[in-house]
């Protein structure tokens, strides 16, 4: 009995010493090609992430209006500056409420219109294709379009508003309801992306899973429930965190409807940086920031996959 478990445990071992021995050129052989292709991406990387970002948090120590050097250290000061102005508060609770509505509302109306658009029948490629159109619609686009919907004086609530003998809503001028308006916007155009996302999902589901719920007598609710919705976990994972990421840096549809008012009402961070750092040159304040966005952007990108996303 001895002798056999000694022959037992010694074969594996040096079954598995000479498949280390066999992999071992192959990964001798991709070494060139980690040599050959690793250096430019990181030469990319530094050139366009690494050093803009340095430069970013380095020039947020000055206060500097982007002429000549910067001169003038302040430390912290733009900083402290940044989080005690009301417009930047403001942004970050608008960015905070663009999250939510997203997750909220824009999602679960993904996933609805995905179940029925997901199946075989007449015309789902005709609704798949009118409400995939506003995500590739351009933002500017987009975002003009919608300025003239909203105009009270010759856009389409005006004509409602004729129509029905009311008041006409001047929408984008009220900063009480631009930011719902603003909101609207946002779920209309990017839904369709979130959309096509779980019909990939759906289409690459295993069929006969469903099948045996329904032969159980499950209903509608309960397969989704309890066999669709766990099935697309990963899908509507990546699906959230496309919908965070993309909430924190929206900046291109805002500006052609609203521009961040009125009273930066609507302002986000990216807007901020731009209405405030850019066009007023405060090139510190600005980076300042730019700073912060990057760091809540990748405190939530790794927190989010470290947490949500570490299986997929």
């Amino acid at each position: 009995m001895t002798n056999i478990s000694a022959t037992t445990v010694i074969r594996p071992a040096a079954q598995s010493m000479s498949t280390t021995r066999r992999k071992s050129p192959a990964a001798r052989g991709r070494m060139p090609v980690i040599l050959l292709f690793l250096p430019p991406a990181l030469l990319l990387f530094t050139i366009f992430v690494i050093l803009p970002m340095g430069e970013a948090a380095w020039y947020s120590l000055y206060k500097w209006n982007g002429y000549g050097p910067p001169t003038e250290f302040i430390g912290l000061r733009n900083f402290e500056v940044l989080f005690k102005n009301g417009a930047f508060l403001t942004s970050l609770k608008n960015n905070a409420l663009i999250i939510l509505v997203s997750i909220a509302i824009q999602v679960p109306l993904a996933i609805w219109l995905a179940t029925m658009l997901a199946n075989r029948i007449r015309g789902v490629v005709l609704y798949r294709l009118i409400f995939f159109l506003p995500y590739v619609l351009a933002e500017v686009a987009a975002g003009l379009i919608w300025r003239f919907v909203y105009d009270g004086d010759y856009g389409l609530f005006a004509a409602i508003s004729h129509f029905l003998g009311v008041a006409t809503p001047y929408v984008l001028a009220d900063k009480d309801l631009a930011m719902y308006a603003v909101l609207a916007v946002i779920v209309w155009k990017y839904f369709g992306f979130h959309m096509m996302l779980f019909i990939a999902g759906l289409q690459s589901l295993d069929k006969s899973v469903l099948e045996a719920a329904e032969i159980d007598g499950a209903t509608g609710w309960q397969k989704f429930r309890y066999v669709t919705l766990p099935l697309l976990g990963s899908t509507l994972r990546l699906s959230v965190f496309f919908a965070v990421v993309g909430s924190l840096q929206l900046f291109d549809l805002i500006m052609p409807l609203t521009g961040g008012g009125p009273f930066n009402s609507t302002q986000t961070m990216v807007t901020f940086l731009y209405n405030f750092g850019v066009t007023r040159m405060q090139v510190g304040l600005g980076s300042a920031v730019g700073v912060v966005l990057f760091v809540i952007c990748v405190t939530l990108a790794f927190g989010y996959k470290r947490i949500f996303m570490r299986n997929d």
